[in-house]
């Protein structure tokens, strides 16, 4: 949790809340590619792409 509290005081500090909605992206497909591969819920995940 560290990680993301210096993150957000990074984006706070100099502006760059235009990195919000990149890294929100990147970690929805990252819980995607997780999920995808390894569960039940796969084929339903294939079928969106």
């Amino acid at each position: 949790m560290e990680f993301l509290n210096d993150l957000w005081l990074f984006m706070k500090e100099r502006k760059k809340f235009w990195l919000a909605p990149v890294i929100i992206v990147l970690l929805i497909l990252g819980l995607l590619i997780v999920f995808g591969g390894s569960s039940a819920v796969a084929p339903f995940i294939y079928t969106l792409f």
